[in-house]
């Protein structure tokens, strides 16, 4: 996947490099709220950026009450105020801001955690919050395409 990215990165800079960085921001930015709907959807189904199921939650062997086990994994962490962006002229940025963030970086990578405050240890499965996949990319590339074609340009 990285190899990917970096052709694409090698392909784009000469054109990016002739753009103002008010309109590399505006790109930037477009890309970034694009990568976030992208991430967000891919949240609500559970997937990984190549595809894979997240691992599902760990069975309990009592039966717990309340519906916090009947709902998708993530049900918040997903939503716009917690999964910003940031576009700049030389980058574009989907992340996880405060409390979120160490949460999903648990997530994301499987490390060991506490269930609760002063609750017991768990060692988290690796659940991929954010990546590129395939489709991301494709969809970076397009994006590049229209803004930088005379066309794309006067799109709103």
């Amino acid at each position: 996947m990285s190899d990917q990215l970096r052709r694409l990165e090698q392909w784009v800079a000469p054109l990016l490099a002739k753009l103002t960085p008010a309109e590399r921001r505006k790109l930037a930015g477009r890309i970034a709220r694009d990568l976030r709907r992208r991430q967000q959807q891919r949240i609500i189904t559970q997937r990984n950026p190549d595809g894979s199921p997240f691992e599902p939650r760990k069975p309990q062997s009592r039966q717990q009450r309340g519906r916090i086990r009947r709902l998708p994994m993530f049900m918040k962490i997903r939503r716009a105020a917690h999964l910003r962006t940031k576009g700049q002229p030389n980058a574009a940025e989907v992340g996880f801001v405060g409390r979120i963030a160490q949460i999903a970086r648990v997530h994301h990578y499987g490390l060991r955690d506490r269930v609760r405050p002063g609750g017991p240890d768990y060692q988290y499965p690796s659940r991929e919050l954010l990546g590129y996949s395939d489709a991301d990319l494709r969809m970076i590339s397009d994006t590049l395409i229209d803004h930088l074609t005379p066309e794309g340009r006067a799109r709103p």
